[in-house]
């Protein structure tokens, strides 16, 4: 789907949305239900990978993807969001193995028939923070108030993966009254598969 695009159209009902933050050592994800002026957190976790060594990327990444089919199967998202690819002149390598996750966590996607939704990380911070330039700790800080978490989701990347849902919510919020989160069941989970 193009970037920024609405995403799959508004329902009635709750849609169910993952975030997900792509890594190869650690891929955070963030499961939450939007409705008309509400975001509730159900789950929010990494999935962690075996470390680099030799030729195991490929081992990487079919954890990776076991680990995402897993999050998929157990809350069944309507849409998957993620921040579009960034590349740095600086470290170009990034960038291509940072590809490769990404790759196989739309391919999950694809195979559940959840359609990937893409924005650009200065809209995610935009959205979350009101700061298009915002740090990863103004980010944590920010999920963390949103969702009335006792601490900063941590690793960062299980912060930014609830942020790109966030920007989901945001972007098909309607008045500008805005929306507030629901006080209710959340848990935080980190799932490792080594």
């Amino acid at each position: 789907m193009a970037s920024g695009a609405k995403g799959p159209s508004v329902t009635k009902g709750p849609t169910r949305v993952i975030g997900v933050d792509p890594g190869l050592n650690a891929t955070g994800y963030g499961v939450v239900e939007c409705r008309p002026g509400d975001v509730r957190l159900l789950e929010a976790g990494v999935i962690r990978l075996p470390r680099s060594h030799g030729d195991n990327l490929p081992a990487r990444l079919e954890t990776l993807f076991d680990g995402l089919r897993e999050v998929m199967a157990e809350f069944h998202p309507q849409a998957m969001c993620l921040e579009e690819v960034y590349t740095h002149r600086d470290y170009p390598r990034t960038s291509v193995l940072m590809g490769h996750a990404r790759g196989v966590i739309c391919l999950a996607a694809r195979l559940a028939s959840i359609p990937v939704v893409s924005f650009p990380a200065k809209r995610v911070k935009q959205s979350v923070t009101g700061n298009g330039n915002a740090s990863k700790t103004q980010v944590q800080r920010a999920v963390q108030n949103f969702f009335s978490l006792a601490c900063a989701p941590h690793p960062p990347d299980v912060a930014d993966a609830l942020a790109v849902a966030m920007c989901f919510a945001d972007s098909r919020r309607g008045p500008p009254n805005g929306w507030r989160p629901r006080r209710g069941s959340r848990r935080v989970s980190r799932r490792t598969h080594l």
